[in-house]
């Protein structure tokens, strides 16, 4: 294979930390519910409190473009039916965070869970011969207490990017098949999903409709259907998934795990999840054939290549899945799911008005955690000002751009505050020390009091600051989260 060839160049996957277990689901309401009793297995991801789909697209995109692949980018393609602006293009506020250079398109795609695919079959169409594309979708979809949706959802999102290179995986083909099935619809203003009957959409909706759009990819592109190493179809109940396989002449035992045990249902992010699980288990040579469904499906099929077992472990799924905490307190998970009301206190009333003027003014220092760098003495420090803070320096004049959201740290100084309003009590923060200097005072997230510690190695993640209620705006910054190594959380 040339260097010029077309293809994924490398990936992403980010799942929050927290895992609720869904046994402790099923104790809380199987008073009610009693069916749920056959969903109760295995966990599923949950994000944080000042986590959501825009976050969570953040992290994953970053692990796909380390090694500074961003000044390559110049599409992005950003997926999710739970964006949390409405009328303000959410694919643009994640350019920023990422720092991509140079843009020729940037664009949301949303509306259905066939998105995170739609995205990737057009940037495959695309096919920028001067840049790369970055893939990206995300979902933190919301479900009633008590319900099946809250048993199998999952939160979660990952990336791909695109373009002439080494690619770790080439494209074969796609098919898509478009089809106004409605399995499940949420109407404009609703917060949750309504639901049909399981097995009409299984057998009238599912099976058919991802069985067309298969067979059409799979002649279209010219592969036998006994070539396919891997099948990545959204069924999470019955044997849809081998009844699928069967109807297209491919091997049950090729059915890839649909993740539903450790992650949940992932939303429009959830095929781009399962494909990037599959092709780092796969060897050169192996297909890799992943399907989405939603007002029809999409089928796309790929080949690993010779370099597939250079994608860093620390991007991908199972590393992702391998970053669990526990999470057994069922009201705690409702309480930050905005599904009980709690008293707040009068802590929590106070009005934290958004000031777009000085955001707009300051959008790479709060987007892109972009401090300065002295041109006299090169040291580092944040906010960038007009004096240096080096006291052998002092020199005064423009600084340079220096992003601290790469910057590896540690915790010089930290406080637990039971008096601030938080949503998940206590507050904490405190000074964050750069490797290569700068220093920063952080909110600390991911991490409880009880781990928190001075010198604990932290790196920046991207996360919601505040939410302004009154105005309906949410607020970005960076906070400092436990550091990664390999694939332990320290």
């Amino acid at each position: 294979m040339s260097n010029g060839s077309f293809g994924i160049l490398s990936w992403g996957a980010y799942v929050p930390r927290r895992r609720l277990q869904r046994k402790v689901v099923l104790d809380a309401v199987s008073w009610f519910n009693p069916a749920l009793k056959a969903l109760a297995k295995g966990e599923r991801a949950i994000a944080n409190w000042d986590e959501d789909s825009l976050t969570m697209a953040v992290a994953a995109a970053r692990l796909a473009l380390a090694d500074d692949k961003s000044a390559r980018i110049d599409t992005i393609l950003a997926a999710s039916t739970s964006f949390p602006f409405a009328d303000r293009q959410n694919s643009v506020v994640l350019a920023e965070a990422l720092r991509v250079p140079r843009l020729s398109l940037c664009l949301d795609v949303a509306g259905s869970q066939r998105a995170g695919t739609s995205a990737l079959v057009s940037a495959l169409e695309r096919r920028s011969a001067a840049g790369w594309s970055l893939v990206v979708a995300g979902d933190r979809r919301e479900a009633k207490a008590g319900s099946r949706q809250e048993m199998l959802y999952g939160d979660a999102a990952a990336a791909v990017v695109l373009g002439q290179g080494e690619p770790l995986a080439v494209p074969l083909g796609s098919s898509s098949h478009l089809n106004d099935f409605v399995d499940h619809y949420r109407e404009k203003g609703r917060r949750f999903d309504y639901a049909w009957e399981e097995r009409w959409i299984r057998d009238e909706g599912l099976v058919p409709i991802l069985t067309s759009s298969i067979r059409s990819a799979l002649q279209r592109s010219s592969v036998p259907p006994e070539t396919i190493t891997r099948l990545c179809v959204p069924a999470a109940s019955g044997n849809a998934a081998a009844t699928v396989a069967k109807a297209c002449g491919i091997s049950p035992d090729c059915v890839h795990d649909g993740l539903i045990g450790s992650v949940g249902e992932a939303g429009c992010a959830h095929p781009l999840l399962v494909l990037i699980h599959a092709l780092e288990q796969s060897k050169a040579g192996d297909r890799i054939l992943v399907a989405s469904f939603g007002q029809g499906s999409d089928a796309l099929i790929f080949e690993a290549t010779k370099v597939i077992g250079r994608a860093p472990r620390k991007s991908g799924v199972l590393a992702a899945i391998e970053r669990r905490a526990p999470e057994t307190n069922y009201f705690r998970y409702l309480a930050l799911n905005d599904l009980v009301e709690l008293d707040r206190g009068m802590r929590a009333e106070i009005d934290k008005g958004t000031a777009l003027s000085a955001l707009y003014r300051h959008r790479d220092m709060v987007l892109s955690l972009t401090g300065g760098l002295c041109p006299q003495c090169r040291t580092p420090q944040f906010p960038r000002s007009q004096v240096c803070v080096n006291p052998e320096c002092h020199a005064v004049g423009e600084q340079e751009d220096y992003c601290f959201a790469n910057a590896i740290g540690a915790v010089q100084s930290f406080t637990a505050d039971a008096l601030t309003f938080c949503p998940d009590p206590p507050q904490l923060y405190g000074m964050v020390q750069f490797e290569g200097g700068g220093r920063l005072m952080a909110d600390f997230s991911d991490v409880s009091i009880q781990d928190l510690r001075i010198g604990l190695p932290v790196e920046m993640s991207f996360r919601i600051k505040e939410r302004d209620a009154a105005r309906g705006f949410t607020r970005y910054f960076w906070k400092a989260v436990p550091r990664e190594i390999g694939t332990e959380v320290v």
